[in-house]
């Protein structure tokens, strides 16, 4: 899915976007089997209580299940559906929530240091976390990162390897090559 091009600048291009890494839906997967294993099995056991009760057992076993499923299972998934990661020739971009969004851009002029951090099991899933030192005062961390190795050399290279830098603001981003 592409960042929308009606938010970005002029000549500016998305090079990578991504949500959180699925890692992050292993335990709410795991909690929607339980529930709905949980509530079969308890919905079996309704069959031999009398008719009034047994309805009743059921209907609040259903309740019951589908706030554990919102809460436990649908929750987590938009909430990784609705986080983007995106690093762009400018900025690097986070986007994250649906009722309350919250965003940070960072100019990549004002990125002093990047660098990744991945335990066994990130490096088994292929993800980790980034941490982006800038012009504030805190590192920001980026947890679940798909691929962090390669956003790590992307975001390194698109700081370091400019070749605008030295000379900022000459000329348009067409004849800046051209030196």
């Amino acid at each position: 899915m592409a960042y929308p091009e009606d938010l970005l600048s002029a000549n500016e291009k998305v090079i990578v976007h991504s949500h959180p890494h699925f890692k992050m839906l292993i335990w709410p997967v795991f909690w929607l089997i339980v529930t709905v294993g949980v509530g079969i099995w308890l919905f079996t056991l309704t069959d031999g209580v009398t008719a009034g009760w047994g309805q009743v057992a059921e209907i609040a076993i259903g309740v019951v299940g589908v706030v554990l499923i919102c809460w436990l299972f649908l929750a987590p998934l938009i909430r990784w559906r609705t986080t983007h990661f995106i690093v762009t020739t400018d900025r690097l971009i986070t986007r994250e929530g649906v009722l309350k969004r919250v965003g940070i851009d960072i100019p990549m002029s004002r990125i002093n240091s990047v660098q990744f951090e991945h335990g066994l099991v990130d490096r088994i899933f292929g993800c980790g976390t980034l941490v982006v030192e800038s012009a504030s005062h805190e590192p920001l961390r980026f947890e679940d990162i798909p691929g962090v190795e390669r956003v790590h050399t992307v975001i390194y290279r698109e700081v370091n390897d400019n070749p605008y830098d030295d000379f900022p603001g000459e000329g348009t981003p067409e004849t800046r090559g051209r030196r």
